[in-house]
């Protein structure tokens, strides 16, 4: 069987690989731990070395500066190339362990299939590649992205995971993140849209004061950028809707770039202008603190330069 996606580093062919694994006794970022054990390397050459895909923690090769890592975690170092890291063109793997994955989701992708289209969404690329290494093995999608939405998104590896954190999802879940590029420019620095979220015959959600219609939505919105022709736009959900950010973009009176279906005028980068950048989480089984981040895609800056 073919293994899915690409190695995204060249290695010399049979080069061997120069490993070393710790357990790690004092937690901190990945930085900080490279630190503790390679007390001979300069800062710089640890960022070089994180850079290029030579850190590992519990075997997931990990290049996020940021990330944390735990008392009881293993810690390896690749010293002479970089660890394999699987790839693919629309899906990055960002964090997996025997529980959960952590992908960043490219746009114009599935999160899961539909009746018409089984192949290529997020969640097949996923079933392919944990079974190259386990037939045996399973996925299963937790919570849903738009197919236009790129960013971070999370998927179960056992069922014990899935349902500890579809049952407890609001408590699970500490923090989501999103950028947004609105047309027009944005005066209000920031604020709150809420409104009830309802979907009409033609699959199109809008807003209504009438609770009895449909289900309360809470968006905050903070500006960090703004043009005349686009405003750059941090954005947080209190609560997870169908459509909720595009919906109350709209309802601002900014609809988001390359967004039709709610009032956009253009679509300057041919994609939707909305990226899930940021997931905050309780991991379903350790219970311990996840924090990700997805870097903002190049267009969007491209829209607002000078951010």
């Amino acid at each position: 069987m073919r293994q899915p996606g690409n190695h995204t580093n060249a290695r010399k062919e049979n080069r061997p690989d120069n490993i070393k694994t710790w357990t790690v006794k004092n937690g901190g970022t990945i930085l900080e731990v490279a630190a503790s054990f390679l007390k001979d390397h300069t800062p710089t050459k640890l960022k070089s070395m994180l850079k290029h895909n030579q850190f590992a923690v519990n075997s997931m090769p990990m290049s996020q500066y940021d990330f944390e890592v735990h008392e009881g975690d293993t810690f390896s170092v690749n010293f002479d190339q970089s660890f394999q890291v699987f790839s693919n063109p629309r899906v990055k793997l960002v964090y997996e362990d025997e529980h959960i994955l952590v992908i960043n989701k490219g746009y114009g992708v599935l999160s899961m299939g539909t009746d018409t289209k089984k192949d290529g969404t997020a969640y097949s690329i996923m079933r392919e590649y944990v079974k190259y290494h386990d037939p045996r093995a399973k996925v299963f999608i937790v919570h849903r992205l738009d197919r236009d939405t790129s960013g971070l998104m999370m998927l179960a590896k056992t069922i014990e995971a899935k349902e500890a954190m579809q049952h407890n999802w609001n408590n699970m879940v500490l923090n989501r993140k999103y950028i947004a590029v609105v047309e027009g420019e944005v005066k209000q620095q920031e604020g709150v849209v809420k409104s009830y979220l309802a979907e009409n015959s033609q699959y199109e959600v809008y807003s209504t004061d009438d609770p009895s219609k449909g289900q309360f939505a809470v968006t905050r919105y903070k500006c960090l950028k703004a043009t005349k022709s686009y405003s750059m736009m941090e954005v947080e959900l209190d609560t997870g809707r169908k459509n909720q950010i595009r919906v109350h973009m709209k309802d601002l009176g900014h609809p988001i770039a390359g967004d039709r279906k709610y009032g956009a005028a253009h679509s300057p980068i041919n994609r939707l202008a909305l990226h899930a950048q940021t997931l905050r989480f309780v991991h379903p089984i350790t219970r311990r603190e996840m924090n990700f981040s997805a870097p903002i895609p190049s267009g969007f800056r491209s829209l607002v330069k000078g951010l």
